[in-house]
């Protein structure tokens, strides 16, 4: 195996899992380690709950995304959000809406199929996804939530022609599912602005990722029960000092599944939300105490995708 791992070294890529797990020195613009995300805040009224619940708490979010998707929130909706989150210097990411999940389709309703629900199925579904961000943007978003390489292709295409915001942050979601350094270099070459890794790699997988990549990436330190429904608080340290720069996400397991979302779920989103924000509260102070020195980033800093009213 030797010249196979000489030949990856070659391409600037780890010789393998690094279990000597190195601290990283690479950073978010501002020098800071570490940001904090909260996922599934579907609308106006749960963003507003994470921000009172985040004040209470005292606990500092840099971004919340949503995965409903831009296509079922109003234009009332997304400009409400807009506002909200400009005001509070936070980064809102809002989940493309047209996916393969949500069409008449076969394949994604096999087991062995599962893994095309969050792409696009043909060229017409392309361009509705394209139209869907278009819009976000238009209603003042910078931040668009990705899962399929061609889509994420096109829209940094679109970014260097002027065609979108020159500050618009790609993020890549975790249902993209690239697992290894390679893959993940891939993303970032193709626009990729932040890298959500699937949930289950370990410390020496993740090390190696950073290796290979400068992108931030996303991690949940507590995950949903339909991407295994881990809680990796104790970890948390560990992963800030060798995955820098990250979003530590906060997920919540025991938690319904509320996609696609809207005013009939409105009460559970909220009250979810407000849990995920209690979450992280939780998961900051294992943070605090195991890695005191560990640099968070401030409101609004370089880099977030914070919307322009």
């Amino acid at each position: 195996m030797q010249a196979t791992r000489a030949f990856l070294q070659n391409l600037g890529l780890p010789p393998g899992d690094l279990y000597e797990l190195p601290s990283s020195a690479k950073r978010f613009p501002d020098g800071a380690q570490y940001r904090v995300e909260i996922p599934s805040v579907e609308g106006p009224r749960a963003l507003v709950a994470v921000l009172e619940e985040a004040q209470q708490r005292a606990v500092r979010i840099h971004r919340v995304s949503q995965g409903s998707g831009i296509m079922l929130l109003t234009d009332a909706e997304i400009h409400e959000m807009v506002q909200i989150s400009a005001e509070a210097n936070i980064e809102v990411s809002l989940f493309v809406g047209p996916r393969a999940a949500w069409e008449p389709g076969a394949q994604i309703q096999f087991p062995a199929g599962k893994n095309l629900a969050a792409r696009h199925r043909g060229m017409e579904q392309l361009i509705y996804a394209i139209e869907d961000i278009k819009r976000a943007c238009d209603l003042g978003i910078r931040s668009v939530l990705i899962a399929d390489e061609g889509l994420l292709w096109v829209v940094d295409e679109m970014k260097k022609a002027g065609e979108l915001p020159a500050n618009l942050v790609l993020k890549v979601s975790v249902q993209m599912g690239a697992a290894n350094p390679a893959s993940i270099r891939l993303q970032e070459k193709l626009g990729a602005g932040t890298y959500n890794v699937p949930t289950d790699l370990d410390l020496p997988k993740l090390a190696a990722i950073r290796a290979a990549v400068n992108l931030p990436v996303d991690l949940y330190v507590e995950v949903p029960d339909n991407f295994g429904g881990f809680i990796r608080h104790y970890e948390i340290g560990e992963i800030t000092r060798v995955v820098a720069p990250v979003y530590l996400k906060f997920g919540l397991r025991n938690a319904p599944d509320v996609y696609p979302s809207g005013t009939h779920l409105e009460s559970t989103v909220i009250a979810l939300s407000r849990e995920r924000v209690r979450r992280a509260e939780i998961g900051l102070a294992h943070l605090r105490r195991y890695y005191p020195d560990a640099v968070m980033s401030e409101l609004g800093a370089e880099g977030l995708g914070v919307p322009e009213m």
